[in-house]
């Protein structure tokens, strides 16, 4: 899809010019799927067409120098104190290589860990807080403090009741107590108990493991599925099981850490696209196949595409039928992990395959965990019978991890019969619809009020941008004390000039919640100067019409 592909890039960066990079926007028009055109007279199958707005809008010139100055006055202050720390005029309290020991290789790694004892320490008590309660659209907090400038923390004994949760990753509201909806929970934790002790590959596959992946298979479309105990290793524990050595990894370059990790063990080799970029991912598709292999020049075994749905950190929305079309234009292989998009987005919540109105078999491995949408744990893995038997007898985690528990195979289960109406009831839909109602509006007010957010206006994940690394701790800190629970981030896990806080909308939010979040952030992003938006007043984004993208069959 070499032409299309550049001619949407090219429609986009002149969009971005155009609004003076307000908007870095993929716009597809909204009306489902239509017959594909023809490319040089050959009919090139289905077109798929989306209406979608993604907002990156750069701070202003003066934002970034303060940001840059303020990490600068940060490290000028940590050098003088690890001065002092080293002629004892500053108590040491981090951890540090014995006299007898400084003549071999160093355990603890003194200037790596200049950021963490110099700046992240000044603002820790932002993270980690300990919760006591469900975390559902409110939680209760245990109070804590500390003597000694966040080195150490000691619990008051008090409980900070019904902080409002926009944090935890549950998008549809399964993550709750309520008795008559954990009935059959309860029921499978009295016959199976807690644990299985055992591997998937010996005594660790239960009736109930087989039930919850044909369920899994019939949810998503496809022929089979596996489940696995634990979301992380899905990702990091199977990509080693389907590429090697003589293969060849384009992996996003946001992509999260579990798919990085998945792709530094299965010792392929790795090359990085731009996000959500596909100029840069065909450049490195056409190199791939006209130089293949590095010195030997001989065709790579594999080509593996690593993609998220959902961008966890940035809320931006994976553009699937650009990849999809690509990978079948270069004979490559997709790996979709839907870790956030599953549950959250599609009109029954079916992730970014049903967003696009695309089908299952456009995609070769699926990927998605239980943690998110279901109130759960674990991951699975999707797609044709061959991969997934395949990954039975192949992945390390069906032969070395333990079996997921019953119990929380049961909570998938009642969550997903929930969302496919087998249940009886419309309830399932009913949270999918919220959630993006929910999603639209927070967002929404958040691009009114002036504040400069990261994404796609359907993602359910919401990065505000706060920049400076000393509104970091103020923010979170300010935000608890209204009884708002919020996550924050900050260098390195993010790009040095874009620290933020992140927001998890959820489906059980209701209206007066993020009223009152709202109306915090508002009073709060004039006090500390937060609204950098220079395009704030328009609620309604004039929308351009993109080039059509054409798949191939």
């Amino acid at each position: 899809m070499a032409n299309p592909s550049a001619v949407c890039n090219g429609h986009l960066h002149h969009h971005h010019q155009k609004q003076n990079n307000l908007l870095k926007s993929g716009i597809y028009k909204k009306n489902g799927i239509t017959k594909g055109m023809k490319k040089n007279g050959v009919s090139n199958g289905t077109l798929h067409k989306k209406t979608i707005t993604e907002h990156f809008e750069q701070a202003p010139m003066y934002v970034a120098v303060l940001t840059f100055l303020g990490f600068g006055v940060g490290t000028i202050f940590g050098y003088l104190r690890d001065f002092m720390r080293a002629w004892g005029l500053e108590k040491r309290n981090v951890a540090a290589e014995r006299e007898q020991q400084k003549d071999f290789v160093p355990l603890y790694q003194d200037f790596e860990n200049f950021y963490t004892r110099n700046l992240y320490m000044r603002i820790r008590d932002n993270w980690n807080r300990p919760i006591c309660s469900v975390p559902g659209p409110q939680f209760d907090l245990m109070e804590r403090v500390t003597d000694d400038y966040n080195w150490t923390f000691r619990f008051t004994g008090r409980t900070i009741k019904n902080v409002i949760n926009m944090g935890s990753y549950n998008y549809l509201g399964f993550a709750e107590t309520d008795v008559n909806a954990l009935k059959t929970v309860t029921i499978e934790l009295q016959k199976y108990g807690t644990g299985i002790c055992s591997t998937r590959q010996e005594m660790g596959t239960l009736d109930k493991h087989v039930e919850l992946e044909k369920l899994v298979a019939k949810f998503l479309g496809v022929e089979d599925a596996m489940v696995f105990g634990m979301g992380f290793a899905t990702n990091s524990m199977n990509i080693p099981a389907l590429v090697g050595k003589g293969c060849l990894i384009l992996s996003d370059e946001l992509n999260h850490t579990s798919l990085v990790l998945g792709a530094r063990l299965s010792g392929a080799t790795i090359r990085i696209f731009k996000h959500n970029n596909m100029q840069s991912l065909e450049k490195l598709l056409r190199d791939a196949i006209i130089y293949g292999q590095p010195r030997s020049r001989r065709a790579w075994r594999k080509i593996l595409i690593l993609v998220e749905g959902i961008y966890s950190m940035e809320g931006s929305i994976v553009r699937l039928p650009e990849i999809v079309s690509l990978k079948k234009k270069y004979k490559a292989y997709l790996y979709l992990d839907e870790a956030h998009s599953i549950g959250a987005v599609g009109a029954t919540g079916r992730g970014v395959v049903e967003y696009f109105g695309m089908s299952p078999d456009d995609v070769d491995v699926l990927m998605g965990t239980f943690t998110k949408s279901f109130g759960a744990a674990g991951g699975y893995i999707a797609g044709k019978k061959d991969l997934v038997d395949f990954l039975r007898t192949h992945s390390h985690s069906a032969v070395y991890a333990t079996s997921m528990c019953p119990p929380v195979a049961e909570q998938i289960i009642r969550a997903m019969k929930c969302l496919m109406g087998l249940d009886g009831t419309t309830q399932g839909l009913q949270r999918v619809r919220q959630l993006g109602k929910n999603t639209r509006y927070f967002r929404r007010r958040l691009h009114e009020m002036g504040f400069i957010i990261y994404g796609n206006d359907d993602s359910p994940v919401v990065p505000l941008l706060l920049y400076m690394p000393g509104k970091i701790g103020a923010f979170a800190r300010r935000m608890l004390e209204k009884n708002i629970g919020v996550v924050v981030v900050g260098f390195p896990a993010t790009p040095i000039t874009e620290s933020r806080a992140r927001f998890c909308v959820s489906a059980a939010h209701t209206r007066e919640m993020l009223d009152t979040v709202l109306n915090a952030l508002d009073e709060l992003g004039d006090f500390l100067h937060l609204k950098y938006s220079r395009y704030s007043k328009s609620s309604h984004p004039e929308l351009y019409e993109e080039t059509r993208l054409e798949l191939e069959d």
